[in-house]
């Protein structure tokens, strides 16, 4: 239409023929430049407005010359102001022309050109040329508008698609999944992601123009990787999963490197492109793993398998004088106990306090390892003598029973240790193991705490065990187990008040076994449960047959108490019985308080609910702690035979360690029962010293059930038959006497008297460890300390022990004309 108009107005125009030629060859030259200038340059103008003008200007332009060479053959059609008109469009279209220079389709503003160029040499008419000057004008819009479309599509296309992988790649930046660099042939960084500047601690363009290796740092073990970047990047070869350690400060990162060589479109080097993710989690992971199959995850210790490597390692050495080594295996003593009493996580702090020990006492002379539970390995590489190795084994022993600080509790545990040596015991792992296993069974059957080298008869040893645990089975099963009772006597009265029940076995071919044989074995093999239960049922049904006055005691081990079902067990067996739950007495050791909590407590609470008695047996021996009788509802606590041994021999603190036990136990209002007296002045000391009980060989050694059934229908009056004191006898009396204490008198009533002290009435709550000056006669006067008091009861303790005549008497109870002078004590008024 833009042609039409042009066309129109200037048709009315009178041009001569001569400049109608000139402006048709300008018409040729202003197409031909506006070519030049569509290939030189390109619009700045949006799609809209540049389809517009382009079409203004490629058929416009053609179209208005075409009007001034046909304006010369015409003589007027319409009036002046259509040239007015027509002018004004030309000038319109030549602005248009110049604005915008950029045709897409070259072709059509040719063939504009010419047809407009043939009109006017050729046309008949105005008319004609009008027409076919609008229909050329429609066409090309037509033409132009389609090929603008064109191109638009495709540059929206390619912007989307550009834009599309920008984003992604920035979101695969931002979220740490991986990251960019570029360098150029020199090595220097010109791109790299925010994300390893942030990494890095650093400003992102202050990475730029630095070597691409100060991104990482020197590690001792990734100096292969290091040397493998460095022969890529010269090489110029492309390379993958490259391990590096980040040059980080704070922590320790690691990154994997993928990078190719970049070249230009003549083949030129022009750097290095490539990606890079983090490592760190991946290689923690793998560290751990392998940690994992070398090192035990609880003490860090290393595992069976790093252990057994090792030992294969030096067995097999190359140089057969590299081959001798030691190997120590060590397992704890009473750590079930804990393990069962205490719990798992209690046993797990345990085993971690003695690897630290372990290690601390081997020191960087072998190799320390856990190879499962409570069992250890050590391995020594190379020739060590016997004295040497037996030392370290003594000082592992003594180290690993210190005691220990579990959870508040005071731990004490042992250790026992086997000793195997290369060559001499075996030259295979298997035959050192195996040996040295056979040490360990053999320094635990000599009582534990010990250690033990391997020896060719352990072997037979070993047969031995293994046979007396299935003998112990059968036992067990087909009734070989008997329960032999030991009486307990009332101190007081001298009447038996009841009896201790003890396992013995009658081996078929050994005889009569000892306990302490047996039960180490089983213990380890879990009979233990079975018998405790066997025991409570047997003794209950033998209790039966006996005076409603008279109790039985069973042992209870801390497997049996941390067994949820035993108050149904012997609820059970004192029903099947028809027993009085109050004639049973459980005796319960210390190591139950290692696991002082809700569990234990509630035990106890069942237990009492059933109805039966609870002693603590062997008080002061094992974990003692006095906070947990606060609330433990015992109500007899048993001596150990330990403090009774040697009580009375002169400078013993048994004797004090006893009384204060008796104190603690009548202050709680509980009874107590002295084990194993055996000698008449060890019975005269723990009467004196206030023991409610006594229990041992004085009175009678254990009897079978049938001996004890019989003993009862005697009557249960006890009798104390045995040695002879060790010191002078001790004499029976009342005598009125005076005490002084800071100068303040007391009368008081000697009931018994030896050679280092007595028994004294009269005198109320007394302080032990109070010292007084007394007047055993007119003329003798002693130094004496009380040790207990018990009520008006007082035991006391001369500082030297008293004068014996010839016959044996103590002198201060001779005749007056046989007694010693010594200084006298003025009485006061």
């Amino acid at each position: 239409m833009a042609g039409a108009l042009v066309l129109t107005g200037i048709a009315t125009l009178s041009i001569p023929p001569l400049l109608s030629a000139v402006l048709a060859l300008l018409a040729i030259a202003i197409t031909a430049a506006t070519r030049v200038a569509l290939r030189l340059e390109r619009s700045r103008l949006d799609t809209a407005r540049q389809r517009w003008l382009l079409m203004l200007a490629v058929v416009g332009a053609p179209m208005a010359l075409f009007g001034f060479a046909m304006g010369s053959w015409t003589t007027r059609i319409a009036g002046q102001w259509d040239g007015t008109l027509g002018i004004l469009v030309i000038i319109g279209t030549l602005a248009a022309l110049i604005l915008n220079r950029r045709v897409t389709s070259i072709i059509t503003a040719q063939v504009s050109l010419w047809t407009g160029t043939a009109i006017v040499f050729g046309a008949s008419g105005t008319y004609f040329s009008l027409a076919v000057g609008a229909l050329v004008g429609i066409y090309t819009a037509y033409r132009q508008a389609r090929a603008d479309a064109a191109v638009a599509r495709i540059e929206r296309e390619r912007e989307r698609v550009q834009q599309r992988a920008e984003q992604i790649l920035s979101d695969f930046e931002e979220t740490g999944q991986g990251w960019f660099w570029e360098t150029d042939r020199r090595g220097a960084l010109t791109y790299v992601s925010p994300i390893v500047a942030q990494v890095l601690g650093k400003q992102p363009g202050s990475l730029l123009g630095r070597p691409f290796s100060t991104l990482f740092t020197a590690d001792p073990q990734g100096q292969e990787s290091e040397r493998t970047l460095a022969f890529h990047l010269t090489a110029r070869s492309a390379f993958s999963e490259l391990g590096l350690r980040a040059a980080t400060h704070d922590e320790e990162r690691w990154w994997s490197l993928n990078g190719r060589p970049v070249y230009d479109s003549y083949g030129n080097f022009v750097g290095f492109r490539g990606s890079g993710h983090d490592l760190t989690e991946k290689r923690r992971s793998q560290e751990h793993a392998s940690r994992l199959a070398h090192y035990d995850s609880l003490t860090g210790l290393a595992n069976r398998l790093q252990m057994a490597q090792t030992l294969e390692k030096i067995l097999t050495a190359p140089n057969r004088e590299h081959r001798a080594c030691a190997v120590f295996l060590l397992d704890l003593d009473r750590f079930k106990q804990v393990n069962d009493t205490m719990g798992h996580p209690a046993g797990d702090a345990l085993l971690k306090q003695v690897a630290s020990r372990l290690e601390r006492a081997v020191g960087e002379t072998g190799r320390v390892g856990r190879l499962g539970g409570d069992e250890f390995q050590v391995i020594l590489a190379g020739h060590h003598r016997r004295e040497d190795l037996a030392a370290l084994a003594k000082r592992i022993i003594h180290d690993l029973s210190e005691p220990y600080s579990i959870e508040g509790h005071r731990v004490v545990i042992g250790a026992s240790v086997g000793i195997a040596l290369s060559p001499d015991d075996g030259v295979t792992s298997e035959a050192l193991i195996r040996n040295a296993d056979l040490a360990l069974y053999a320094a635990k059957d000599g009582g534990r705490g010990r250690h033990h080298f391997y020896a060719a008869d352990l072997h037979s040893d070993a047969e031995e065990r293994r046979l007396l645990e299935q003998d112990l089975r059968d036992a067990l099963t087909h009734g070989g187990l008997e329960l032999h009772y030991q009486p307990v006597v009332h101190t007081a009265t001298e009447r038996i008040t009841g009896f201790e029940a003890l396992l013995r076995w009658q081996h078929p071919t050994r005889g009569w076994m000892s306990p302490a044989k047996f039960i180490p074995v089983a213990e380890d093999t879990g009979l233990i449960a079975q018998i405790g239960e066997w025991a409570l049922r047997t003794a209950c049904h033998d209790l039966a047959s006996w005076p409603d006055s008279v109790r039985v005691a069973v042992n209870v081990s801390p497997l049996q108490f941390a067994n949820p079902a035993l108050p149904a067990i012997i609820t059970n067996a004192l029903a099947a019985a028809q027993v009085d739950p109050a004639r049973l007495e459980l005796e319960i050791t210390e190591s139950v308080f290692l696991n002082d909590d809700a569990t234990t407590d509630a035990m106890f609470k069942a237990l009492k609910r059933v109805g039966v008695r609870l002693a603590l047996d062997d008080f002061g021996t094992g974990y003692s702690s006095l906070g947990y009788l606060k609330n433990a509802p015992f109500d007899k606590i048993k001596i150990d035979q330990s403090f009774v041994r040697g009580a009375t021999i002169a400078g013993s603190r048994n004797g004090a360690i006893i009384a204060s036990i008796v104190s603690l136990a009548e202050a709680l209002g509980m009874e107590t029962t002295a084990e194993g007296v055996e000698t008449l002045d060890e019975l005269d000391l723990v009467r004196m010293l206030g023991c409610s009980h006594v229990q041992g060989y004085i009175y009678e050694q254990p009897l079978s059930v049938a001996v004890a059934t019989q003993r009862l229908m005697t009557g249960l009056t006890a009798i104390a038959r045995g040695p002879r004191a060790a010191r002078a006898a001790r004499h029976t009396m009342l005598r009125k006497i005076v005490l002084d204490h800071g100068g303040q008198q007391y009368h008081g009533t000697i009931r018994n008297i030896s050679t280092t002290g007595a028994l004294v009435e009269g005198l109320w709550n007394v302080p032990p460890g109070t010292i007084f000056r007394i007047m055993l006669t007119d003329t003798q006067v002693v130094t004496a300390t009380a040790r207990w008091c018990n009520e008006d009861r007082m035991g006391i303790e001369f500082s030297a022990p008293l004068e014996v005549d010839e016959s044996g008497r103590i002198a201060a109870l001779a005749p007056p004309s046989e007694r010693p002078r010594q200084g006298t004590l003025r009485r006061r008024a």
